[in-house]
C-alpha cells in the first residue's frame, strides 16, 4: 500500500480517532495543518489528523498549468465539468489512507472525513461510496461533483454530514453546497448546513463550530 505524502499530527500519544482532512485546488496538506490548536478539542480526545498532499497535474481552467489537484476542472460552468475518472482515482488513493489507519488500530466508527472545495467532492465521493463505516463526513466550501453517478452505500447512511458554507463565495457558490445538501437529504441522510457570512475560506467562528463537531462526533 503505497500512500500519498501527507502531514500528520497527533493531539495525544497513541490516538484512538482519526481526522483525513482534504486541501483545496492548488494547495497541499500544509494548508489545514495549522488548524489543530485552533481547534481547541478537548485534551481526553486522542486524535491523528491526517492532511495528505495532492499530486500535481495540469489543470485545464487555468490554461493547463500545474499544480495540486485531486482533479482536473475542466470548464468552470455553474455545475463545473471535471474530469471524473481523476476524482474517482483520488477517492481511491483517500480510501488507501482510511484503510491504513484501521490497520493501525484505529475502529473504522471512529475515523472522520473532512474536505475543503476539491478536497471536499473526493470526501463526498470517498465517504458515501465507502463499505467501511465512518464516524462523519464534513464538506466545507465544495459541490458533489459526482451525485449523478456515485453509488450510494448504505453502510454510511447514517452518519452525520456537516455541510458549511460561505455565503459570500465567488469560487464555489453556495447554491452548489445548497444542491449537495437536497440531494442527501432526499437520500435520507442526517445533514446539517451551516454558512458564514464569508467568501472561499474558514473563518473563526466556523472553526470553533468544527471543533464542537468533531468533540460530539467523536464523544
Amino acid at each position: 500500500m503505497v500512500l500519498l505524502p501527507a502531514v500528520e499530527h497527533e493531539t495525544t500519544p497513541n490516538p484512538n480517532a482519526s481526522v483525513i482532512w482534504l486541501h483545496g485546488l492548488g494547495a497541499d496538506g500544509n494548508d489545514f495543518a495549522p488548524i489543530v490548536p485552533q481547534l481547541n478539542l478537548p485534551k481526553k480526545l486522542g486524535i491523528r489528523f491526517i492532511f495528505p498532499h495532492a499530486p500535481s497535474i495540469p489543470v485545464t481552467v487555468n490554461n493547463g498549468y500545474v499544480m495540486p489537484a485531486w482533479y482536473d476542472i475542466l470548464e468552470m460552468k455553474i455545475d463545473r465539468k471535471v474530469d471524473s475518472g481523476q476524482l474517482l482515482k483520488s477517492a481511491d488513493s483517500i480510501a488507501m489512507f482510511i484503510k491504513d489507519q484501521i490497520n493501525k488500530g484505529i475502529p473504522s466508527e471512529r475515523i472522520i472525513l473532512a474536505g475543503f472545495s476539491q478536497g471536499g467532492a473526493v470526501a463526498y465521493q470517498t465517504a458515501l461510496s465507502s463499505s467501511v463505516k465512518l464516524a462523519g463526513l464534513l464538506a466545507m466550501s465544495t459541490y458533489f461533483a459526482t451525485s449523478n453517478s456515485i453509488n450510494l452505500n448504505d453502510t454510511n447512511k447514517n452518519i452525520p454530514v456537516e455541510i458549511h458554507h460561505g455565503t459570500f463565495d465567488p469560487v464555489v457558490p453556495e447554491h452548489l453546497g445548497q444542491k449537495a445538501m437536497k440531494f442527501l437529504g432526499d437520500k435520507g441522510y442526517e445533514v446539517r448546513y451551516k454558512t458564514y457570512p464569508m467568501e472561499h475560506n474558514v473563518c473563526p467562528q466556523q472553526i470553533s463550530d468544527i471543533s464542537t463537531w468533531i468533540s460530539s462526533v467523536l464523544s
